[in-house]
């Protein structure tokens, strides 16, 4: 639309919040207190339905997106992109942002609790529903965050957001669920085991291997690297 990028930004993280907490409230609340498989299986058909229909209304064109980042830096002989640096830069903001919420405010408490017991925390008080909706706001407007970052690298396209997410999800049971520390430090270790299997395996490698370090790593410690074992008396 032509318009400034810092201010395109806001707007789009402001508007995929409020869809993200209207998705909840209309479709997903739906699904509340069902398996786990239930949910993941209508959010994947959600994602195709919104994929087509932004083929649809958009075109299937690869576009671009200009940033304020032009330049290079070098540190310690290395150069490094100031795209790629603004990619590292908020990413630490993110996950110090998102931290620092979800463990020294009320709201973010309440959020960890939901996730952990969503009955119990409806006995002490907690509106588990209003809570739900807040947390689909919160993760749509973090992924907007992201895919900002990332469409310069990337190019902007429908498909954008699938390899990444594979990697994402990835990442996350690699650190542990639950963990935004552990999901940083998966995230840069799968970037890691990429690099070098790029480098020193065969073709074909550096796809594949993140996914076998995280099938061992789901077999020799489930929880992930920063994950606690969750444990149940009966």
């Amino acid at each position: 639309m032509g318009m400034n990028y810092w201010a395109g930004a806001a707007l789009a993280i402001a508007i995929m919040a409020v869809f993200g907490f209207l998705l909840d409230s209309v479709v997903l609340r739906r699904v509340i207190g069902q398996p786990q498989f239930a949910v993941v299986m209508l959010t994947i058909g959600l994602g195709a339905v919104f994929r087509t229909f932004a083929s649809v209304t958009w075109g299937s064109e690869i576009y671009t997106l200009p940033t304020p980042f032009g330049g290079v830096t070098r540190i310690a002989g290395v150069t490094i992109s100031h795209q790629y640096l603004s990619i590292i830069v908020g990413t630490l903001i993110l996950c110090s942002v998102l931290y620092g919420f979800f463990n020294h405010t009320r709201i973010g408490v309440a959020m960890q609790a939901t996730s952990q017991n969503q009955l119990a925390a409806y006995y002490m008080g907690i509106p588990v529903k209003r809570i739900f909706s807040m947390i689909w706001a919160i993760s749509a407007g973090v992924a907007t965050a992201a895919g900002v970052l990332l469409a310069p690298v990337t190019l902007i396209d429908i498909n954008m957001g699938l390899a990444v997410a594979l990697k994402a999800f990835a990442a996350a049971v690699l650190g542990g669920f639950g963990s935004i520390p552990g999901a940083l430090v998966g995230g840069i270790v799968i970037g890691l085991i990429e690099l070098y299997a790029g480098a020193t395996l065969p073709d074909g490698f550096k796809d594949t291997a993140p996914y076998i370090v995280l099938l061992i790593m789901l077999v020799v410690r489930p929880q992930g690297l920063f994950g606690t074992p969750g444990r149940k008396k009966v």
